[in-house]
């Protein structure tokens, strides 16, 4: 009993705890806007997130106890989980009510979205990647430049012909901001930049359909003709945040949220249900809760003693504040509706539990953070060359 209370005692020396205590914080408030949602109809939303925030807790406790760099020396088994993701969706894909994709499958009564998984295995092989390259000095080189490219088009050429192409922007971004991270230079971003400003009208043309071309058509539109078609969710979306006032209407008493009146409030727009029951003050709330975790991650990035720790952490925020700051972009009609989730406070277990893993393994890295003297000058070593 002695040897588990040290462990635990260890454990908590060693982990972050302020993360942890952010991440349950994002839990509880995500939860009390989600069961003020459910008034708005019979699928138990609740029921569904608990249980996968209970399977992503159980399952980030683990990771976090395990050693990071075991994780990523086990690279293959991740990029095998990745291609049986994907390959299940070509064959037992399905689109689910309020989407215009086909990247979910459906297990039992529930639906499971596989690239929120992808995200993981990826940020896990292309940290891999990224180390291999920087141990044979070929981060800078053109031909190890491109592999890298070509890593991140495999997933987000699979997930765009499964028309989540949200995910895919997603995916692009994750792998500039690792890529930045572990050193590659900036010329090649320059040069990335200008392909894709030329492709412009290609994407536009042969790569958008006309949904997609018209939910960006729609923050332009002066007129407000859009109001009614594809800007009605953002519309509806912003008069709810704005009805809320300062304080809001009061937890449970928001009547749009109860009649459902904004699409999509439980998932993409959970925003809006912060807005109308809880005003101004439950939003920057909520948006201090995510600021504070993305810092926190940061903060574990730079403290890594090695590559492989900073790129993992760097993956993790990554996702979660590219997430963050597209969700809120889309539901305050700046940027189109892309159908992203705003982690750990959207409806929908797919993502709340893959964000959890997240957080698990953002903490592995900082639990295995602490060694002796050859670790310290390995760390100085590593944050001379990979500065934040």
């Amino acid at each position: 009993m002695s040897k588990f209370t040290h462990s635990i005692s260890d454990y908590l020396k060693k982990c972050d705890i302020a993360l942890w205590l952010l991440s349950v914080v994002a839990i509880v408030y995500s939860l009390l806007l989600i069961s003020s949602m459910q008034r708005s109809g019979e699928y138990n939303f609740l029921r569904t997130q608990m249980i996968a925030i209970a399977i992503g807790l159980i399952s980030a406790l683990v990771i976090s106890v395990a050693d990071y760099n075991y994780i990523i020396k086990k690279w293959y088994f991740a990029a095998i989980i990745a291609f049986i993701l994907a390959g299940l969706v070509f064959v037992f894909g399905i689109q689910v009510e309020g989407t215009d994709d086909t990247a979910w499958i459906q297990v039992g009564s529930l639906t499971i979205q596989p690239s929120e998984f992808i995200k993981i295995c990826f940020i896990i092989t292309f940290t891999k990647h990224l180390t291999y390259l920087e141990q044979k000095d070929m981060i800078k080189s053109f031909v190890g430049v491109i592999t890298l490219a070509m890593h991140a088009l495999i997933p987000m050429l699979i997930i765009h012909l499964q028309g989540d192409d949200g995910a895919v922007l997603i995916f692009a971004l994750i792998f500039l901001f690792m890529s930045f991270i572990a050193g590659v230079q900036l010329r090649y971003f320059a040069i990335l930049g200008c392909v894709v400003l030329v492709s412009v009208p290609l994407i536009w043309n042969l790569f958008m359909n006309d949904d997609q071309r018209n939910r960006i058509l729609a923050l332009f539109d002066i007129d407000g003709n859009a109001m009614t078609t594809y800007g009605w969710q953002q519309y509806q979306g912003k008069v709810s945040i704005s009805s809320g006032g300062l304080f809001g209407k009061g937890f449970l008493s928001g009547q749009r949220v109860e009649h459902g009146i904004v699409p999509e409030q439980e998932n993409d727009f959970i925003f809006t249900v912060a807005g109308e029951e809880l005003g101004f003050i439950g939003c920057i709330a909520l948006m201090m809760i995510l600021l504070f975790i993305i810092i926190k991650i940061l903060i574990n990035a730079k403290k890594a003693n090695d590559t492989s720790g900073k790129l993992l952490c760097s993956g993790v925020f990554a996702i979660i504040a590219s997430q963050s700051i597209i969700n809120f972009g889309m539901v305050l009609g700046f940027f189109p509706v892309i159908g992203i989730t705003l982690p750990l406070f959207s409806a929908g277990g797919t993502s709340a539990l893959a964000t959890i893993v997240c957080l698990g393994l953002v903490q592995s890295v900082c639990t295995h953070n602490i060694g002796d003297m050859n670790t310290a000058v390995v760390r100085r070593e590593s944050r001379s060359r990979f500065k934040i």
